[in-house]
């Protein structure tokens, strides 16, 4: 919006040719969704804890979660407006990459809303069936692959990472694979969202390693000298990340151990999906899967426990999602949070390697 309002005015200010760059739109949207987090958390959080938005605990978990029976959830609300709001702001609105995003964003928002509004409501932990939530969000997450497909100048080719040759042709097939890795991202982001500031830590890191991919996919001349995928108008994206990066931070402040609010899966599955979405956008898919591998450890960790106590009878872990796994092996909460963060940061190192190993 105000790159719409003021930079067709730089020809009589010279200043306002500034709002030209995604570098500095990509900053000041990093800081206003900033600003809107610590202006906006605390109402929300009364206003949450007024109207007795609790959290229900799993039974079946660890006991030391039994104390934050109560905490307010739906937090996740203060990260869409903290995304969406500098976005509308800050990038080019002509630009349909960004609507996109923003369409699976608010879109699985408002699912995991409705999901969270009935765990409330009734009082346990179970909200929307799986079954109901999976519709939807393969719904939505089809329509963007659709819009994507159907878009001229956007590729349907699969990029490898360190194989700068290999880019086979998916054609129709790329709306279902588009599918699987918004939807799949989603889940594996929702299944980390189980301790105080561990799942919005790996996504900020994650959201901050795919601003840099944005940036470098939509530069021609950058995108030929690395020899990855160029995808003209990929560079709002960075924005867009920028905001998550703005909105992730503003959130863990009042997040962090001990929580004083936790996302639920307005937050968890609007990230997952936005992620996701510039993922497949920014032709970094299968790089997805190194960024966010905490995500998939995680949400590999809950497939493994399932079928091996459907098939054989017996648990591989103490309990799943794995990081409940550490937490009954003794380990504390805050340590299992900043070494997952560790973790996401080497990961997202080795990720950004990608660019020149090829």
């Amino acid at each position: 919006m105000l790159y719409h309002l003021l930079y067709p005015l730089h020809e009589q200010f010279s200043a306002l040719y500034i709002f030209r760059y995604i570098t500095f739109r990509a900053i000041y949207a990093t800081i206003t969704a900033l600003m809107i987090s610590f202006i906006m958390g605390p109402w929300l959080i009364d206003k949450l804890s007024r109207l007795q938005i609790g959290q229900s605990i799993r039974k079946d978990g660890p006991q030391s979660h039994f104390k934050k029976e109560g905490t307010p959830t739906m937090g996740g609300t203060l990260i869409l407006l903290a995304i969406v709001l500098p976005t509308l702001l800050w990038t080019d609105l002509g630009n349909i990459y960004v609507w996109v995003t923003l369409l699976v964003t608010v879109g699985f928002g408002a699912v995991g809303f409705i999901d969270d509004y009935r765990k409330v409501k009734l009082r346990n932990s179970d909200g929307l069936s799986a079954r109901q939530k999976m519709f939807w969000l393969m719904l939505i997450a089809a329509t963007a692959g659709f819009v994507l497909y159907v878009y001229q100048p956007f590729q349907t080719t699969l990029a490898f990472p360190f194989f700068k040759g290999l880019r086979p042709e998916l054609g129709l097939l790329y709306i279902p694979f588009a599918v699987l890795v918004i939807v799949g991202a989603s889940n594996a982001v929702n299944l980390t969202d189980g301790l105080d500031g561990l799942a919005i830590g790996p996504t900020i890191i994650a959201s901050g390693t795919y601003l840099l991919f944005a940036y470098l996919a939509g530069n021609a001349r950058l995108s030929e000298y690395l020899q990855i995928s160029s995808v003209q108008g990929a560079g709002e994206l960075a924005v867009l990340c920028g905001a998550m990066v703005g909105a992730g931070l503003g959130f863990l402040w009042f997040n962090t151990y001990p929580a004083q609010v936790f996302m639920g899966d307005v937050g968890s599955l609007s990230l997952g999906g936005a992620l996701g979405t510039i993922a497949v956008i920014t032709k970094q898919e299968i790089v997805l899967v190194i960024v966010g591998g905490i995500f998939v450890v995680e949400a590999l960790s809950v497939i493994v426990q399932v079928s091996s106590f459907k098939l054989l009878g017996r648990r591989i872990f103490r309990m799943a999602p794995i990081h409940h796994h550490f937490e009954l092996k003794g380990w504390a909460e805050p340590k299992i949070i900043v070494r997952f963060w560790i973790i996401s940061i080497i990961l997202a190192l080795v990720a950004l390697s990608t660019l020149k190993l090829r």
